[in-house]
């Protein structure tokens, strides 16, 4: 069974940026999608971003397009989100999930979820 592994949050101050990765264990990500969500509290969880098992097809919330950069090396088997010009609005656990299809993912079905990293932008 697979193993999400969710790294890289930190509190920041707004405007600054953070590098999240999602490594994956157990088996390959090769073929799958990957989708990082956030859930702020008090508030559901969205999707903020979505790749294709290649990291050629991929999704962003509008909130945060021009300003994220969802990518992936399949050779380490791990995804990443890159996040530039944060705001506080932005602050929330961050997860990260797998499906086979990128359409599960963007409706909240995933295989295998991680536990979170917690991503906190000070104003």
């Amino acid at each position: 069974q697979v193993q999400l592994v969710e790294s890289g949050g930190r509190l920041v101050q707004a405007g600054g940026s953070l590098s999240l990765s999602c490594a994956a264990s157990g088996r390959t990500l090769n073929s799958y999608a990957v989708g990082w969500y956030r859930q702020a509290p008090g508030k559901l969880r969205e999707i903020v971003s979505i790749t294709d098992w290649s990291g050629s097809d991929v999704y962003y919330t509008e909130s945060v397009k021009g300003r994220f950069t969802i990518s992936r090396n399949n050779a380490k088997n791990t995804v990443y989100l890159q996040m530039d010009s944060l705001k506080p609005e932005d602050t929330g656990k961050y997860y990260c999930a797998d499906a086979p299809e990128r359409n599960r993912l963007r409706v909240g079905v995933g295989d295998n979820w991680g536990e979170g990293t917690q991503v906190t932008v000070s104003s």
